[in-house]
């Protein structure tokens, strides 16, 4: 197998990804634009995506590091508007945008429309995720965008099988679409929900932090491959395993907690990365593909898909907001008030991405007696251009709307005085443990180490208050800040002390990695303060 490819599409994205770091433009969107313009580079491969690889292999680790990082809490408190747009809106968006391009475009079976219908009709998580990580959105909004996320995917995959089996002519009706969408929602969460306790027990009782990590990589693919075989929902097997381990994290060792964030941070954004691109380097495919479908007519089928597909997502939204509070002052005494506003960011945020191209490649060439699928090549343009067109359009236009709508942001004073408090309280009961463990004989220590833990508990304690508090007049720096700095100073010290031994052949180079290791950990901490 030829690796040079791989290995050029990876390196190729980190450095787009990272160049996109330093302008406003969001990653997803430079990344994009550059597989469109290698998709055309002489000598650039073709990198066209297999849904085999891409549903297995790419959407169990990203919905996995999205759900980790979710919260079980807040999508609990928000499980109506989250339902209604993963599930309700997705199975309304299939029909709205199928029965839309059946009135669209000559010819086109109203089964095979709905076939383009459940492609196109769930938004991406990673771009949601992405997107919303970069523009701060309000944290409500924030929860239910990736909540949607997180499930709709399992929705249109299953409507998606229903409309394919319809085509080839082996529907069972509504009662047959309706069963299987209950056996593929209601198996995936019960397989997520057998395997999730007896993952975290493994997790918790392995003591070695490379083989926590090893199995934490393991998960997502195994949950979604369990599912799948039993022809259940892999998507909702692998977000509910996700948010039972990541609401239990804490119960999890601290040197596995500290590796398998770096680990799921590199994972997350090279697989990103490389989504972003591959939808790109797509477009040489779909062209090649498109046949007698070019011109006008092709460009106003595209355009017309992409306004339905915009359109269907407000006329679900506006409603699905507000009406529910106006018949029920139970969910007005339980949700926040909102404004027309949030709606209008939920229902503009709707960018689809790399799930709706994989299903659109995984449609049939043939049908079952030999017939070519109807309009298959069309479908496959019409998807590519709506998630072309939603990544760009929406994608770019999101953040000044957002500016012009003048959300209320995160109160940062706010967070930082709830997370001061909390330390607080945090500090007192450890003051207190410590306080009986030092009065017990069997726990004797000199007085200057006693004093060494009472200081560390006292200045965690007022980190978080002088945050709070003044600043230097000579520096701008706040005395938690001037304390980082000074602390990083002396340990940069001792590190260059550290090395000149080592390269006097004082110390080896083991004992070398040791020390460097212990000052590391140290500086960490001063920066996970820092955050």
């Amino acid at each position: 197998m030829e690796m040079w490819p791989l290995v050029a599409l990876v390196a190729g994205c980190a450095v787009v990804a990272g160049a996109a770091r330093r302008t406003p433009v969001p990653a997803p969107l430079l990344l994009v634009a550059a597989g469109l313009a290698a998709s055309y580079l002489p000598g650039v491969p073709d990198y066209g995506l297999d849904p085999h690889i891409v549903l297995p292999l790419l959407l169990p680790p990203l919905l996995y590091t999205a759900a980790v990082d979710s919260s079980y809490l807040d999508l609990r408190a928000n499980v109506r508007p989250v339902a209604l747009l993963s599930v309700g809106y997705v199975l309304f968006a299939t029909v709205a945008v199928g029965w839309a391009a059946y009135l669209v475009v000559p010819g086109l079976p109203l089964t095979a429309a709905l076939v383009l219908g459940a492609v196109v009709a769930p938004p991406d998580a990673v771009a949601a995720t992405a997107i919303a990580r970069r523009l701060g959105l309000p944290p409500r909004i924030t929860t239910i965008l990736q909540g949607e996320s997180l499930v709709n995917d399992a929705t249109a995959i299953t409507a998606y099988k229903v409309a394919l089996a319809a085509v080839v002519g082996e529907g069972a009706g509504w009662a047959g679409g309706i069963a299987e969408f209950l056996l593929a929602s209601v198996g995936g969460v019960a397989v997520g929900l057998v395997l999730m306790v007896p993952l975290h027990h493994l997790r918790t009782r392995l003591r070695e932090p490379l083989l926590q990590n090893t199995l934490s990589l393991l998960i997502p693919f195994v949950a979604y491959a369990v599912a799948e075989e039993v022809h259940a929902s892999g998507v909702l097997a692998v977000v509910v395993v996700a948010l039972y381990l990541g609401h239990r994290a804490w119960q999890v060792d601290f040197a596995t907690r500290l590796q398998e964030e770096a680990v799921w941070k590199m994972v997350a954004f090279v697989l990103e990365s490389v989504v972003f691109a591959l939808i790109g380097l797509q477009l040489p495919v779909v062209l090649a593909d498109l046949g007698e479908y070019e011109g006008l007519h092709a460009a106003w089928y595209a355009l017309a898909v992409f306004l339905a597909v915009v359109a269907a997502r407000f006329v679900w939204v506006f409603p699905a907001t507000f009406l529910p509070r106006m018949a029920s002052e139970r969910i007005r005494a339980r949700e926040p008030d909102t404004t027309w506003k949030a709606p209008v960011i939920v229902g503009w945020a709707g960018m689809r991405g790399v799930v709706s191209l994989a299903i659109a490649f995984s449609i049939p060439v043939t049908l079952d007696d030999g017939e070519d699928f109807p309009y298959r090549n069309l479908i496959l343009f019409l998807t590519f251009t709506t998630v072309i067109g939603t990544l760009v359009v929406q994608g770019l236009t999101l953040p000044p709307l957002i500016r012009r709508l003048r959300l209320p942001a995160r109160d940062a004073q706010a967070e930082t005085l709830a997370e001061a408090q909390a330390q607080s309280q945090a500090s007192q009961a450890a003051e207190t443990r410590l306080a009986a463990l030092l009065d017990d004989p069997a726990n004797a220590l000199p007085l200057p180490l006693a004093e060494r833990l009472r200081t560390v508990l006292e200045r965690r304690r007022n980190a978080v208050w002088e945050r709070l508090g003044a600043v230097n007049p000579e520096t701008g720096e706040s005395a938690d800040d001037t304390y980082r700095r000074l602390s990083r100073e002396m340990i940069s010290a001792e590190r260059e002390v550290f090395v000149a031994l080592r390269d006097a052949r004082s110390i080896d180079d083991e004992m070398l990695r040791t020390l460097l290791r212990r000052l590391d950990l140290e500086e960490a901490a001063a920066y996970r303060e820092a955050e």
